[in-house]
């Protein structure tokens, strides 16, 4: 590839789940066979939406507790930084 052709965006894949939690001290998940997963987006904005959706749909349950997790920080260790452009 010549340096006058643009070079595509990295992905930086983020997946939305939750669930249940057994108890409010700390992670763990009453029923793994429950999980909610929500999606993969493409980037953290979107996945901060459905988050957020998400969230505010379930605040009435104390137990309920939704996640983003990088997967492009699994899939790529060495991109540690967040880009939220």
């Amino acid at each position: 590839m010549s340096n006058s052709e643009p070079t595509p965006n990295k992905q930086l894949l983020h997946l939305v789940f939750g669930g249940e939690l057994s108890s409010l001290k700390g992670v763990r998940f009453r029923d793994l066979d429950a999980l909610d997963i929500v999606g993969i987006y493409p980037d953290y904005k979107s996945a901060e939406a459905a988050w957020r959706a998400k969230a505010q749909a379930t605040v009435d349950n104390a137990h309920m507790r939704y996640f983003i997790v990088h997967l492009h920080r699994l899939l790529d260790p060495e991109t540690g930084t967040e880009n939220t452009d």
